[in-house]
C-alpha cells in the first residue's frame, strides 16, 4: 500500500492509498469550512450547508442524489465539525468516477431551493431538539462552551434554533464563496483506486476554481468554568475537561495515553475504581481531542443524586494518584490499545482515507505509520506523570445535568485535586 499526494495549480490537493485485496473504495472532499470558521451570527450555517448539499444541483434533484450511488449498491454522507466538513462516499471500484462526480455535484453546484431550504431548516430544528433532549448529547455542547466561552471554538456545531430560523439562500451562498476555496480542500480516497486517474478526474471537476484569501481564524484559548443546569432526570451527567495539546504539540501522544490509563476501557483507573469497586455507575470514560491549535482532556460519568459527590470526588483523587504513581505496565498497556486501535481502524477504507485528509491537512503530508507508532512507543511513564501533573494543576470546565444538588462546585474539587 502505498500513499501518493498530488496538488492541483489551484492548491486542490488530492491524496490517495491503493489496497490492492479490496473491490470497494472510499473516497471524500474535506474542507477547512467548520464551525470554527462562522463567525456569530453564521453559528450553525457550515453544518446547514451540508444539509442542503443533498437536497438538489443544477443536474440532479434530491431523489436523483440520494438513488445515484444506492443504485449501485454504494452509499453517499456528509458531516460537519468544528474544523472541517467532509462528503464522502463508499463505493465498488467500477463506480469510483461516479462517486467523485456525484460529490463534486453536491459541493460545486447546489441550487439551494427555498422551498428545500425550508424543508430543511425544520429537519435541522428536530435535530437540534434531539440534541437538547439528550443529556449525553448536550452537556458536551454546554462543556465546549465553558471551555471556551466567546469563541468561535466554544460554539455549538448545530447552532442556536434562532440561528437556524433565519438562515437564508443568500447566507449559504456567502458562506460557500467565503470558504469553499479549492486551496482549502483535500480529496482522499483508499481502497480499489488509481491515483493518476482520480487526479485527472479531480482536475476536470475540480481545477477551473479560483482560491480565495482565507479569513482569518480566531485563536482558541481555554478559559474553563462552571456551568450546571438542575433538572429532574434520573441521573446526574458530569461532564469534566482540561485544555490539552493540539494535533502538532509534543505531548499529543501522551495526552492519548493518559487518557487511556485514566479511563480508556475497562482496566483504566477510573473504570476499575469508580465503577467496578464501587459501582457508582454504569459509564465513565476519559478521552483526548485535539485540534489545530488547541485540545482538550474530557472525563464523563453518569451517576445517581445520592452518589455524584462521591464520584466526583474520587474522579479527582484518581487523576492527583496517576499523576504520582501511574506504572510503567499501564503505559505499556495503554501504548499497546493506541496502536492496536490505529491499526485496527486503517483495515476500513473508510477510515484510511479520512486519516489520509487529516494528516495532510495537520501536517500537509502524511506521515507513514511506522512514524505514529515510533511517536507512541516513545512516550516513557515520566512523560505521562508529568502531563498530569500539568493537568492537574491547569484550568478545568464542568458541565453537570440533572438532579445536581449534591454535587460538588468546581472550586471545591479543583482544591481535592490540588491536595
Amino acid at each position: 500500500m502505498t500513499v501518493q499526494t498530488h496538488t492541483l495549480p489551484n492548491g486542490f490537493r488530492i491524496v490517495t492509498e491503493r489496497m490492492p485485496a479490496l473491490e470497494s473504495a472510499s473516497i471524500g472532499v474535506w474542507i477547512e469550512a467548520g464551525t470554527r470558521h462562522e463567525r456569530a451570527e453564521q453559528n450553525g450555517i457550515a453544518h446547514f450547508l451540508e444539509h442542503m448539499a443533498f437536497k438538489g444541483t443544477a443536474r440532479r434533484s434530491a431523489l436523483e442524489i440520494a438513488e445515484v450511488l444506492e443504485d449501485v449498491g454504494g452509499y453517499l454522507n456528509a458531516y460537519t465539525s468544528r474544523e472541517t466538513t467532509a462528503y464522502y462516499a463508499r463505493v465498488l471500484a467500477a463506480d469510483v468516477g461516479l462517486a467523485l462526480d456525484v460529490i463534486a455535484d453536491i459541493i460545486l453546484n447546489p441550487l439551494f431551493d427555498p422551498a428545500e431550504i425550508e424543508i430543511e431548516r425544520g429537519v435541522i430544528l428536530q435535530e437540534i431538539g434531539q440534541a437538547l433532549d439528550t443529556p449525553d448529547d448536550v452537556i458536551f455542547d454546554w462543556l465546549q462552551d465553558i471551555s471556551y466561552p466567546d469563541q468561535p471554538m466554544g460554539r455549538t456545531i448545530l447552532g442556536p434554533a434562532e440561528r437556524v430560523r433565519a438562515f437564508g439562500r443568500d447566507d449559504l451562498q456567502a458562506f460557500v464563496a467565503e470558504h469553499y476555496s479549492p486551496d482549502r480542500m483535500i480529496l482522499s480516497a483508499a481502497g480499489a483506486i488509481d491515483h493518476d486517474t482520480l487526479v485527472a478526474e479531480a482536475a476536470r471537476l475540480f481545477g477551473h476554481l479560483s482560491p480565495r484569501k482565507a479569513p482569518p481564524v480566531v485563536a482558541s484559548c481555554f478559559a474553563g468554568g462552571e456551568h450546571r443546569v438542575s433538572k429532574v432526570l434520573e441521573q446526574v451527567h458530569f461532564a469534566l475537561s482540561f485544555e490539552g495539546p493540539a494535533y502538532r504539540d509534543d505531548d499529543f501522544h501522551v495526552a492519548q495515553i493518559a487518557s487511556i490509563v485514566l479511563g480508556g476501557g475497562m482496566s483504566s483507573r477510573l473504570f476499575q475504581e469508580i465503577r467496578e469497586k464501587r459501582g457508582l455507575c454504569y459509564t465513565i470514560y476519559a478521552q483526548a481531542g485535539a485540534s489545530l491549535d488547541t485540545g482538550q482532556m474530557t472525563i464523563y460519568a453518569g451517576t445517581s443524586d445520592e452518589d455524584i459527590a462521591d464520584l466526583a470526588r474520587l474522579t479527582m483523587d484518581e487523576i492527583r494518584r496517576a499523576a504520582a504513581d501511574i506504572r510503567p505496565d499501564e503505559v505499556a498497556r495503554a501504548r499497546a490499545q493506541m496502536k492496536a486501535g490505529l491499526l485496527m481502524g486503517l483495515e476500513s477504507p473508510s477510515n484510511r482515507a479520512e486519516r489520509l485528509a487529516r494528516m495532510l491537512a495537520i501536517w500537509d503530508r502524511v506521515p507513514p505509520l511506522a512514524e505514529a507508532i515510533a511517536r507512541i512507543d516513545a512516550v516513557t511513564t515520566n512523560d505521562v506523570r508529568a502531563f498530569l501533573v500539568r493537568m492537574a494543576q491547569s484550568k478545568a470546565a464542568m458541565a453537570l445535568y440533572g438532579p445536581i444538588d449534591q454535587a460538588p462546585g468546581l472550586g471545591v474539587l479543583r482544591e481535592r485535586l490540588a491536595g
